[in-house]
């Protein structure tokens, strides 16, 4: 009977199957068979599953494929979890990481066992103050652009319009993010192929974050890439400097480092947890 050999591992409440290619060479990973092992209810569950593949001049190759079996975007959870994993499989020769992602070179470090930093390229676009229409509604929002594209919206400014249509939400863990998410995500002004969409509340100097990821089509738990740009555009807008700690939907902590040069972001990383949940064998023909 053919299996496939797994790890299931968590970035601060992001989880992700890791498949290692030494021990499933001779497997292809559909997109029908990713969906199939992300699904909780007949495979493994996961919000996405990547690919850990050898690679000549380099600790490792990552691949990375969303619940849905599409890919060619940045997990930065996932990829801090990908350096954990490779740190776990005797491919790094000491605490930093060299590796390749669709073709671009990224780094990271483990600090310790279960906290993992991973290093961004500066942001592409990044655009500030513009107005979606969702819940027949004008809502003010961002966009950046951190490897995968992202809406973030200020949950403080919503709830602060005099015209504002969620005044039965007075915090952020009581907002509809899935609802409202899942429309932004879709608006045609982001087609193609969609974005995420993060809901942020400052507190203090701290951001509460929660996030609807496309390609999962549902809110995660925590999500790397979204809660770079959320720090970005805080920075931009409230001027809240870096490190920029982002308490995650899971309750964990993620932390926002960056530099910045005449509004030129430099230097850019995530750090947080990177943690195994459980290794296992998953029968294809079961």
């Amino acid at each position: 009977m053919e299996k496939i050999i797994f790890t299931k591992m968590s970035g601060a409440g992001n989880n992700f199957v890791f498949i290692d290619e030494r021990e499933n060479s001779e497997i292809i990973f559909s997109a029908d068979l990713i969906k199939k092992l992300c699904d909780s209810k007949t495979g493994i569950g996961a919000d996405g599953l990547l690919l850990i593949k050898d690679k000549n001049g380099f600790d490792f190759e990552m691949q990375y494929f969303n619940a849905d079996g599409t890919t060619n975007t940045l997990c930065g959870n996932g990829a801090r979890c990908a350096i954990k994993f490779a740190n776990d499989t005797n491919r790094l020769s000491s605490v930093n990481a060299k590796f390749l992602s669709n073709g671009i070179i990224y780094t990271g470090l483990v600090i310790e066992d279960e906290l993992v930093r991973f290093d961004f390229k500066p942001p592409g676009k990044i655009k500030l103050n513009f107005k979606v229409k969702a819940s027949d509604q004008l809502i003010t929002a961002n966009y950046s652009d951190t490897g995968s594209p992202h809406v973030v919206i200020k949950i403080n400014d919503v709830l602060e319009n005099p015209q504002n249509p969620f005044s039965n939400y007075d915090q952020l863990m009581e907002f509809p993010v899935y609802d409202i998410g899942k429309e932004i995500r879709n608006l045609p002004e982001f087609a193609p192929d969609g974005t995420n969409v993060n809901f942020i509340k400052i507190v203090n100097d701290s951001i509460l974050i929660r996030t609807f990821e496309r390609g999962v089509e549902n809110e995660t738990l925590a999500c790397g890439t979204g809660s770079v740009a959320s720090a970005l555009v805080v920075n931009l807008t409230s001027n809240i400097s870096p490190p920029i700690k982002l308490i995650t939907k899971s309750g964990e902590h993620l932390t926002v480092d960056f530099e910045k040069n005449n509004n030129i972001f430099e230097n850019v990383s995530l750090t947080g947890s990177a943690k195994t949940i459980f290794i296992g064998e998953y029968y294809l023909n079961l």
